[in-house]
């Protein structure tokens, strides 16, 4: 070979080389998009479209549909777009349904034990304390204990959303004794219809799109539903002004997020973890926009639209909690429902404790800095 054509040759690998360097370069530089087909799921909640529970259940389906890079995507119904909201857990169940986002209160009818996921008696401080015992007291093995072992519904749930106390409720008078919920046509779910029928009302559960109406139609006296945001749009204020905030009923609360078991074990494993990673990312987050929110639309509903906001009178307080001992004791002969009461117990004696001895009194604080007169 003579010199040129060694130089060629040189040049030749030289550029040859290059291109392969630039080409994995490229390779490199390109996103790594999945190739796979997207799975759709349809995914209902139980709350109108209006609500902004709903909007809860779209920032979890929006945090899975941006993690999931294409793989995966949730489609978002409101309720009644498929089935109606207290059919949810059997539309899942049966695949009607990939999935959707409830309360555990609104299964309260196939065993009342349900209710203690999300809505149990009111030893839990507050729902943080609620999930705290959930994912690290041995809630979640007993909650799969009683979906897959006791029920056999064929669902994967998770526990997502710490709520605020809820209110009493909406009345067309304020309520000052506990006398005065002796026949008073209420509505409420989950354990809280035990706890009133045991106050004497008269207990009615009602999906949350329904109960407007029926109050406004004088079918109900009263009713509550969860807070200042979902109470206003849904149009509260438009059929009573006697707002009473603070109650024992349910102290605390919680979402479930369910999906078709079958359905969710098909999912890689790490499309799986997207699902569970976002339950508790979108359960954070919650727990922040609520604090603007619901504290916004207690002001407006109060400036505009003359709500008056009163707070629930401790002798109803109380009286709520020895209906609690009833309704526990009642519920406790129940070999399960009194091994999920036990370990709650157990949680809240520990942790409660912890927290009322460790943290200084909130109201000492507020007051100095905002209540005050200086």
């Amino acid at each position: 070979m003579n010199e040129k054509s060694s130089h060629g040759a040189g040049r030749r690998g030289l550029l040859k080389a290059a291109a392969v360097g630039a080409a994995g370069t490229a390779v490199l530089a390109t996103p790594n998009v999945s190739r796979a087909q997207t799975v759709n799921l349809r995914f209902q909640s139980t709350w109108p479209q209006r609500d902004i529970f709903h909007e809860f259940a779209n920032d979890f389906v929006t945090r899975v549909n941006a993690m999931a890079g294409g793989r995966l995507r949730l489609e978002l119904l409101p309720a009644g777009a498929v089935v109606g909201a207290f059919q949810l857990l059997d539309a899942v169940s049966a695949g009607t349904l990939d999935g959707g986002h409830g309360v555990s209160a609104y299964w309260f009818g196939k065993n009342k034990a349900f209710s203690l996921f999300g809505t149990p008696p009111a030893w839990f401080g507050n729902a943080h304390e609620y999930l705290g015992w959930f994912h690290y007291g041995g809630g979640e093995a007993l909650y799969n204990e009683l979906i897959r072992d006791i029920l056999r519904v064929n669902v994967v749930g998770f526990q997502t959303g710490p709520m605020p106390t809820q209110p009493l409720g909406w009345f067309k008078n304020p309520i000052t004794s506990a006398d005065q919920l002796r026949g008073l046509r209420y509505r409420t779910v989950g354990l809280a219809t035990d706890l009133f029928n045991a106050m004497g009302a008269a207990v009615t559960a009602l999906p949350g799109g329904e109960i407007v109406p029926a109050l406004e139609r004088g079918v109900i006296d009263g009713a509550e539903f969860n807070n200042p945001s979902s109470d206003r749009v849904l149009g509260f204020p438009d059929v009573a002004k006697n707002y009473m905030i603070q109650s024992f009923h349910q102290n605390t609360e919680t979402f479930e997020i369910l999906f078709n078991r079958p359905r969710f074990e098909s999912l890689p494993t790490e499309i799986r973890a997207i699902i569970r990673h976002a339950s508790e990312a979108a359960s954070s987050d919650m727990s922040w926009k609520q604090q603007d929110r619901y504290s916004r639309d207690l002001i407006e509903m109060t400036q505009t639209q003359g709500v008056q906001v009163r707070p629930t009178p401790r002798p109803i307080l109380e009286a709520q909690l020895r209906a609690w001992d009833q309704v526990i004791a009642n519920l406790e002969s129940d070999p399960f429902f009194k091994k999920v009461t036990d370990s709650q117990r157990a949680w809240c004696r520990r942790v409660g404790n912890f927290y009322l001895r460790y943290q200084a009194p909130a109201a000492i604080s507020f007051t100095h800095f905002f209540a005050r007169q200086n």
